[in-house]
């Protein structure tokens, strides 16, 4: 991709699944690359595998959730790798179960990882991005946010508001010469994803479900998300914002 060789970029949720495959492509195409993830370990086998490719990596251990501890990351991160020029929002959580039958204290776990988090994160690097009149944020939904989902109501909230906040802050900063796009998996096999269903037989119900009805007939794999990350963080994607990509093997289709 154009564009990316030298940037640095920060991708939360790095240190397994489509983050880590993200992190991984950002590097190979020369990014220098923050894995931002609670996972301390897993964001430093991120930053291992990315050295090993070429690339470099800078692991940052940071609860998302937690407005001043972003704050703090991102500065100890900029001041390792230089000012944040690609912000890839992927860090998520979710667990299947209906609505009547959650409680508040799941909604505020839902909501704090799944949106606050992403805020916490724009918050502090958009700021930077403005000051430089230049910047990329791609941020990662779910197409449970565009045409819901059973057993994921406040998720897909969340997600849909994600689609709505990146819409809105695209028009705020298109002057500033940042671009805020969206990148919505449909069911992928990843680590969260074989707990979201509680796993067992229950899980393999949904999982194999999820295989029929996918017109490609496979549940995503984490390495069919970074090419889209790529491309719209890159600058050949220079003229593109506030657009939503679905990447679901065609289980989606809306537009």
């Amino acid at each position: 991709m154009r564009g990316l060789k030298g940037k640095t970029a920060i991708v939360t949720g790095g240190a397994s699944g489509i983050g880590r495959a993200i992190c991984q492509r950002l590097g190979e195409e020369g990014c220098v690359v923050g894995v931002f993830d609670k996972n301390a370990a897993g964001a430093a086998e991120t930053v291992g595998l990315v050295a090993k490719a070429g690339g470099k990596a800078f692991a940052q251990a940071v609860d998302i959730t937690d407005h001043a501890a972003v704050g703090a990351a991102v500065a100890a991160f900029e001041q390792q790798a230089g000012p944040t020029e690609i912000l890839v929002n992927n860090a998520g959580w979710d667990r299947i179960v209906n609505f009547l039958d959650s409680d508040p204290a799941f909604w505020e776990q839902i909501i704090a990882i799944n949106l606050k988090g992403a805020l916490n994160l724009h918050h502090f690097v958009l700021r930077g991005m403005a000051e430089r009149q230049r910047g990329r944020v791609v941020n990662i939904s779910s197409d449970a946010g565009r045409v819901g989902s059973s057993g994921e109501s406040v998720y897909a909230a969340c997600k849909g508001g994600i689609i709505a906040f990146t819409k809105t802050l695209a028009r705020e900063m298109a002057r500033k010469g940042i671009t805020l796009n969206v990148v919505c998996p449909g069911p992928t096999d990843t680590p969260l994803f074989a707990t979201v269903g509680g796993g067992g037989e229950a899980g393999q119900k949904i999982a194999d479900a999820l295989r029929k009805a996918i017109p490609m007939k496979r549940l995503g794999r984490p390495e069919d998300l970074p090419g889209a990350v790529a491309f719209l963080a890159s600058d050949d994607a220079a003229f593109i914002t506030g657009q939503v990509l679905s990447v679901s093997g065609g289980l989606t289709m809306a537009g």
